[in-house]
């Protein structure tokens, strides 16, 4: 069994910080679950591009409010507490954070290896076995 607590990953190398998030990666590839597990903070009135080319993620928004906007039709949809989305089709979108954090619980498939960020394209390179 694992077992893991916040206050041992906040600061540590599976606390991984960008400009516009925070992630805390619990579970990552080396536990090798078949998925990764991350609260992540989106930080206050900020937006990402993300397209998760390689990924697959379902989210579940815990804190604070948003949206996400589909780059495809420009559909925008709300994000906040009880919402959850999930990018089952490598969805091209910029996520945004408004007056508050947003606080995501994130599944990623394949798993993360932990330390990732998002590219130029919005995307994490291939998980590599």
């Amino acid at each position: 069994m694992l077992i893991k607590s916040f206050q041992e990953i906040q600061n540590s190398e599976a606390a991984v910080k960008a400009k516009t998030w925070t992630s805390f990666r619990f579970l990552t590839q080396k536990d090798n679950m078949g998925f990764s597990f991350h609260e992540t903070w989106i930080h206050p009135n900020t937006e990402t591009h993300i397209h998760y080319k390689h990924h697959l993620e379902a989210v579940y928004c815990i804190e604070g409010e948003g949206e996400v906007e589909l780059i495809e039709d420009r559909r925008k949809i709300t994000i906040k507490p009880g919402i959850l989305y999930a990018l089952d089709q490598h969805d091209e979108h910029i996520l945004r954070a408004f007056n508050h954090a947003l606080r995501l619980l994130c599944v990623f498939n394949p798993p993360l290896q932990g330390n990732e960020t998002h590219g130029p394209d919005g995307a994490y390179a291939p998980s590599t076995p």
